[in-house]
């Protein structure tokens, strides 16, 4: 396993760090915005989630990393974050890996999987390799992407960065 592979002591770490600043972040929400919060939340997996990831892993495009992902994280929904941001539960993964890959890579011959979107309508795929990429327009029939991250580890990092710079100044960047 590489430096840069997930691990579940690693997902445990980067779940506890935004936990907290989710805490801090809903804790001011209503008073700063005079409404509720959404729901803002890590979510672990549950038996279904990792059966689900189970089955994504009998799959060679799906990156080793996000079957590690499902196996302890069920669904990021970060509600208020800017116009939120969401990685799916692995089961609506599963379901639409099923039905629709988006082309990825070069010359776009690599089929990669919609893991969740930004809210804004933009959505995040996995390529095989593990890269991550974003949309640039809502469709999802012939996509424009952009790479934003080598691999899942740098995307997770890069959300906590946006996380942390919205708690901070209200601006959770470009993701």
């Amino acid at each position: 396993m590489s430096d840069r592979s997930l691990s579940s002591a690693w997902l445990a770490s980067w779940t506890s760090r935004v936990a907290e600043t989710l805490e801090a972040m809903t804790e001011e929400f209503e008073r700063r915005h005079g409404f509720p919060p959404g729901v803002n939340e890590v979510r672990r997996a549950d038996s279904a989630d990792q059966a689900a990831a189970r089955t994504l892993a009998r799959d060679s495009l799906v990156p080793a990393d996000l079957v590690t992902f499902y196996d302890s994280i069920g669904e990021v929904a970060w509600a208020d974050v800017g116009n939120g941001c969401f990685l799916d539960p692995a089961a609506d993964v599963l379901l639409r890996f099923k039905h629709h890959t988006v082309d990825v890579g070069a010359g776009q011959k690599d089929r990669g999987l919609v893991i969740g979107s930004n809210g804004g309508g933009l959505s995040y795929v996995a390529g095989p390799g593990g890269m991550i990429h974003r949309t640039r327009t809502a469709s999802l029939d012939e996509p424009e992407l952009d790479r934003v991250a080598d691999d899942l580890r740098q995307f997770l990092e890069l959300l906590e960065g946006s996380l942390t710079r919205f708690v901070t100044n209200g601006d959770p960047g470009c993701l």
